[in-house]
Parts: structure tokens; C-alpha cells; sequence
């Protein structure tokens, strides 16, 4: 394929990589904005252009959107001002008569019900059902980004197609980029300090799970489906969720933790247990409830009506082979609990 179109990504790491990677592959024009001048020559040595600034650069933001095509934000569902700066952006592009397509990244914490692990909720949203969406309240993780951006895709009205995609539970392994997903390996790391696997509350609650290259082959399965659509398709319903069909409980994750590393010899015992809240700190510290132990069940209908399936390997098998071996090797390194922002 040959399109020439300019993309821009901002934040091209554990789902950006991977959808670089895809759209290198296709001849887009790919530029990456990202932190730190190592991961910069990653980026060139993929075959994309990359510019070193931060989230909070909003003039560099809104400057590489107005020369851009094509915008993906995969940094964090949870920092509005990067998010408005790319808003602005195509506002600019708007009025130069130019159209944007624009897919954010959200996460299914917003459909957490606070259940802290104590129960399995058979409530299942589908994302061809846009108003049990809308119904969620505004106080909900992710919910005030998300907001902002239909609000900016109001007043924009046909000059932008919108799209936000809300992936669940994230695993997966690319040994090309040599790097991990969020809550696994947390939970992980936290089992090595602390000597035990663990779990929210009762680990009841469950949650979706894709596989992170699955998940980037969505977002270009989405982005063709925008370029060859109309923008009024979006503006009815902006949402897209991605799954592999399998909804996991807390436990169940726990207890694949608590195998693993008892098979390796770092753990006395498999058998998971309670974490109790004065070691969420950690963890997530006062999110952790919301990040690793809630009930958030999703199915991408939309997708797999655009041909989408998923095909990797289950998350227990990508576990075993990938990510717990690489976590292995970080023996030695001090670790805190997480430091970024967990999006899902």
C-alpha cells in the first residue's frame, strides 16, 4: 500500500511502537514525539521520523498536528492538555480547509463499578451501543479526557473523524521493542519484593484482555475504516472497544503470577492472598483498586464487523514465554510500585 499521508503519534511506546510498525510497513509517514533521546533513535531506526519534547510542550503538539494527516495519542488516557493541544490543532487545520483524523486512546477503567475485587459483574458493555457509554458518569477514570475530545469533535462538526479507542486489560511481548505492558508486570514486581502473589480485595472482579499486537493491528484496522468513511459515522459514535473475547478474573492473574515465580524459585508459596491496602503503595498507590481490581467486561463489535479478529497467543501462554522471563532479568533493580499512569 502507498498512501504518503504525514502521521503523527504522540507517545509511541508499548501500543505505539507497534502501530508504527504497521503503518512503516504501509508507507506512511510516521513521526513519533517522545521523551527521551534513546527511545528518539529507536523511533528513526524503525523508519520513522522523531522529535524529542514532552506531553506538556502543548506549541509542539499543536504544531506537529497541524502538519499532520493523521493523529494517534497512545501516551496516557490521562493527560488533557497533550490531548487539547492536538484538539487545537485540527481546529487550525479546520480552518486552513483542511480535514484531520484524530484516534485517542482511553481505557476501560472508565467502566469501573468500584467493586475493589469483592464480586464478578456480569454487566457487558458493546461498543454499537453508544448510550450505555454516554450513561457513564463524569467522575469515571478517563471520562473528563474523553469528554473534552466529543467536545471538540462537536465544534468541529465534518473537518475531523474522531475515534476513541478503549483497550482493556493489555498483555503481550514484542521482542523487536523489548518492552512490557503495565499491570502484570506490576503485579509481578510487586510479588518479587513482597514474597507473594496478590490481588485486590477477594479478586473476583474481572476484566477484558488484548494482546497489545492485536490491539495495534485494530488501530490501523480502525484508521482505514476512518480514512474511507464519512465523518458523520463518528459523530454518531466515536467509541471503539478491543478484545479477544476472554474476560479474566483478578485471581486468575494472581494465581498465574503466583505459579510462575514459585516455579522459578523467587516465591515460597503459589497460592495467591489478599493485598492489603497499606502496601498499595506498591502497586498503583490510591488507584489500584480502580487499575487492578475492578469489574470492566467490553466487546468490539464494531471491529469485528470491520474484519478485525484476534490472533495472538493467550495471556497465560505470552506469561510464561515472554514477559515473566524478561521481568526475571531485572533482578537487582529497586522497584517502588508503578510510576507512570496506568490507562487501562
Amino acid at each position: 500500500m502507498t498512501t504518503g499521508k504525514n502521521v503523527l503519534i504522540v507517545g509511541p511506546g508499548f501500543i505505539g511502537l507497534n502501530i508504527l510498525d504497521y503503518l512503516v510497513q504501509e508507507n506512511y509517514k510516521v513521526t513519533g514525539l517522545v521523551r527521551r533521546a534513546a527511545h528518539a533513535q529507536q523511533i528513526q531506526l524503525s523508519g520513522a521520523n522523531a522529535v524529542v519534547s514532552d506531553l506538556d510542550d502543548n506549541i509542539t503538539i499543536k504544531r506537529l498536528t497541524i502538519e499532520n494527516d493523521i493523529v494517534f495519542h497512545t501516551a496516557t488516557a490521562d493527560h488533557q492538555p497533550s490531548a487539547e493541544a492536538i484538539c487545537a490543532g485540527f481546529a487550525e487545520r479546520a480552518n486552513q480547509g483542511k480535514s484531520t483524523i484524530y484516534i485517542h486512546t482511553s481505557g476501560t477503567s472508565v467502566l469501573d463499578d468500584k467493586s475493589q475485587g469483592a464480586f464478578e459483574n456480569d454487566k457487558i458493555y458493546y461498543d454499537n451501543k453508544r448510550e450505555d457509554i454516554d450513561a457513564l458518569p463524569d467522575s469515571a477514570p478517563h471520562r473528563k479526557i474523553d469528554l473534552a475530545i466529543l467536545k471538540a469533535q462537536k465544534d468541529i462538526g465534518d473537518k475531523a473523524k474522531i475515534a476513541i479507542m478503549i483497550p482493556p486489560l493489555i498483555y503481550g511481548y514484542n521482542p523487536h521493542h523489548r518492552r512490557l505492558t503495565i499491570q502484570i508486570p506490576t503485579l509481578t514486581r510487586f510479588a518479587l519484593k513482597h514474597g507473594y502473589s496478590g490481588h485486590v480485595g477477594k479478586g473476583l472482579s474481572v476484566e477484558s484482555q488484548i494482546h497489545v499486537v492485536d490491539l495495534a493491528r485494530a488501530y490501523v484496522t480502525l484508521l482505514h475504516h476512518m480514512e474511507a468513511s464519512s465523518p458523520e459515522t463518528f459523530l454518531n459514535n466515536p467509541y471503539f472497544f478491543c478484545e479477544n473475547g476472554h474476560d479474566t478474573s483478578w485471581k486468575t492473574v494472581a494465581e498465574m503470577v503466583g505459579k510462575g515465580l514459585h516455579k522459578a524459585g523467587k516465591i515460597p508459596d503459589p497460592t495467591p492472598k489478599t493485598i492489603p491496602e497499606d502496601q498499595y503503595g506498591d502497586l498503583f498507590g490510591p488507584y489500584t483498586a480502580a487499575v487492578v481490581g475492578l469489574n470492566s467486561r467490553s466487546r468490539a463489535v464494531r471491529l469485528r464487523e470491520l474484519g478485525w479478529e484476534p490472533r495472538e497467543r493467550s495471556f497465560q501462554d505470552s506469561y510464561e514465554m515472554f514477559e515473566l522471563p524478561e521481568i526475571l532479568k531485572e533482578e537487582g533493580v529497586e522497584f517502588n510500585g508503578y510510576q507512570g499512569t496506568a490507562a487501562s
